[in-house]
Formats: C-alpha cells, sequence, structure tokens
C-alpha cells in the first residue's frame, strides 16, 4: 500500500468512528472502545506523517546541488 493509501485509509477509517460516536448508538464501553482505536489510528497517522516529513528533509531543495 503506497503511503497516500495508507493517509487514506487511515483517515476514513478515523472519519467513520467520529460518526459513530457523534451519533450515540454506542453503549459507553463500545464508545470506549472506538476512542482507543481512534487514538491508535492517529497514532499511525503521526508515524507516517513524520516519515513522510524525515523523507522529505533527505531530499535537497530545487536548485541546491551537492557540492564536490
Amino acid at each position: 500500500m503506497t503511503s497516500d493509501a495508507t493517509l487514506d485509509d487511515l483517515v476514513t477509517r478515523l472519519e467513520r468512528a467520529a460518526e459513530q460516536l457523534r451519533s450515540g448508538d454506542l453503549s459507553s464501553d463500545a464508545a470506549a472502545t472506538v476512542v482507543e482505536d481512534c487514538a491508535a489510528l492517529a497514532s499511525q497517522a503521526s508515524a507516517e506523517l513524520e516519515r513522510r516529513a524525515r523523507e522529505a528533509d533527505r531530499e535537497p531543495l530545487p536548485g541546491q546541488d551537492t557540492l564536490l
């Protein structure tokens, strides 16, 4: 799965979880489980964004050639 697809999947899952929580149809135990799942998904998204940022830092800026 590409990193864009990974982030898109995480966002979709977080949005679905938010809809479930807003609906008010969940028991308190189920809502707690969804909140825990959201925390895990947010952690995964954060890790992916950090990975992308580190990767972008390694790429030279446009017009910045490597010195010999």
